[in-house]
């Protein structure tokens, strides 16, 4: 199917819905060139990301995070928003579009001019101090992992989608973790690790969105986190009308009510030309 009809498809969609919600995965930013972790099928392509427990109890974990970290930021940080981003904002400036939820972490849905987006699974921008709660900037570590930790030797590498780089078995012998300045406790990105839970406030505010919509439509994402799938399930509880676009199978495929198979990022532009 062309990306016209596909875009046709979406238009009929959104025809009828004045309160859209916009639910939207890594689909959205590869055309950004940050990969994303699963496959049409929804199964893992690369390795999955750290978990919650094993960066928590575990120093060499932290040290292999931050490692892969310092190489991949700088990429990431630099990422543009693509036509996905764009045409979104562009959709809610027109009040076609009521709200974002992404399971992103790269902000770039902001960086096009999205004004409501709530970040489910947190902002890789900033980093938590565990120990006292204190909010840093992740540009500030990154001087700071670049001053005590030199990675010029390595040079290719792949990004992968939460800004660290894809190094198998990195060298950790010397490497210094980074810590808090305040009070020298574990810093971690101020996200959502697997395994770890979404904040009960944004876990609420999330249902409260889907709870005002009269229509949820699900974008470059399997939903295969359940974070975001249980926002999906509840819409369908709630009998509001639910669509995806995305290049493979989803979670909530029996819940859909209209399914397009197509890249997001081609289908919004095209979109976009016929709305904006």
């Amino acid at each position: 199917m062309s990306y016209d009809r596909q875009a046709e498809e979406l238009f009929s969609f959104m025809e009828g819905v004045k309160r859209l919600l916009v639910i939207t995965g890594a689909g959205c930013s590869t055309g950004s060139g940050i990969s994303d972790y699963r496959d049409a099928k929804g199964s893992w392509k690369i390795a999955p990301p750290i978990e919650h427990q094993d960066f928590l109890r575990s120093e060499k974990a932290r040290k292999r995070y931050w490692f892969r970290s310092q190489l991949g930021f700088p990429s990431f940080r630099n990422a543009k928003p693509n036509q996905a981003h764009v045409v979104l904002a562009g959709l809610e400036e027109k009040g076609l579009v009521k709200a974002v939820v992404t399971q992103n972490v790269d902000r770039l849905h902001q960086k096009a001019g999205q004004q409501k987006v709530i970040d489910l699974h947190g902002r890789l921008d900033q980093v938590r101090c565990l120990d006292c709660g204190q909010i840093s900037l992740r540009a500030e570590i990154q001087d700071w992992l670049e001053l005590n930790n030199d990675l010029t030797q390595i040079q290719s590498f792949e990004l992968r989608p939460d800004g660290d780089a894809s190094i198998d078995d990195p060298d950790l012998s010397s490497f210094q973790e980074p810590n808090c300045v305040k009070c020298g406790g574990t810093l971690q990105p101020d996200v959502v690790f697997f395994g770890g839970s979404v904040p009960q406030v944004i876990s609420q505010e999330t249902q409260d969105l889907v709870d005002s919509s009269d229509g949820v439509l699900v974008i470059g994402t399997s939903l295969m986190a359940f974070s975001s799938f249980r926002l999906v399930r509840r819409a369908h509880q709630r009998g509001v009308p639910i669509a995806s676009l995305n290049l493979g199978v989803t979670r909530a495929d029996d819940l859909l009510n209209q399914k397009i198979v197509g890249d997001c990022v081609q289908v919004l532009e095209v979109l976009g030309r016929k709305l904006l």
